[in-house]
């Protein structure tokens, strides 16, 4: 049945999905960024998450609940954890210094796995589109999924703005 299921992918998911690899395997080398384009990967993974979220489960309002809930939580979590402590500010550069992590590609990989699996389980079960249940804990997934990108680009908006405020007001 698994390979059933995987020979009736269309050829464009399994693109997506090696483009969605070397994106993530891109994030595990330190780079230099400026604030605007460091934070662009984390809009684009909350709005696919909330897209994601929005188009599966659109008579489940318990579902986008859910999933600001995991978003709040993932934020929270990486926020008091120090999953990104890792940036900084080069004066110079006038860009945000950002190390490379692995965690990018798991939340990549994560969020990617999570939705290819609801897909598969609505094509094949579509009456769980209804099913609170089921588009709670999905929904929720997405959210704690797309928040820890959320965290990210808020850390880096935090040390960007950090600096900038020493440098106008030190």
């Amino acid at each position: 049945m698994l390979m059933t299921i995987l020979q009736q992918v269309p050829g464009r998911i399994w693109i997506l999905l090696l483009t969605l690899i070397a994106l993530g395997l891109s994030q595990t080398m330190p780079r230099r960024r400026k604030p605007r384009s460091a934070t662009i990967l984390p809009a684009i993974m909350i709005a696919l998450s909330f897209y994601g979220v929005v188009s599966a489960f659109p008579t489940q309002p318990l579902a986008l609940a859910s999933w600001a809930a995991g978003v709040a939580a993932a934020v929270m979590l990486c926020s008091s954890a120090g999953t990104w402590s890792g940036i900084q500010w080069s004066e110079a550069e006038r860009r945000l210094l950002v190390p490379g992590s692995w965690v990018p590609l798991a939340l990549i990989l994560g969020l990617f796995a999570v939705k290819f699996g609801v897909g598969v389980a609505l094509a094949m079960h579509p009456e769980l589109a209804r099913n609170t249940s089921f588009a709670t804990w999905i929904s929720l997934a997405y959210g704690l999924f797309s928040g820890g990108f959320l965290a990210r680009g808020v850390a880096m908006w935090k040390v960007a703005n950090q600096a900038l405020q020493r440098s106008v007001f030190g």
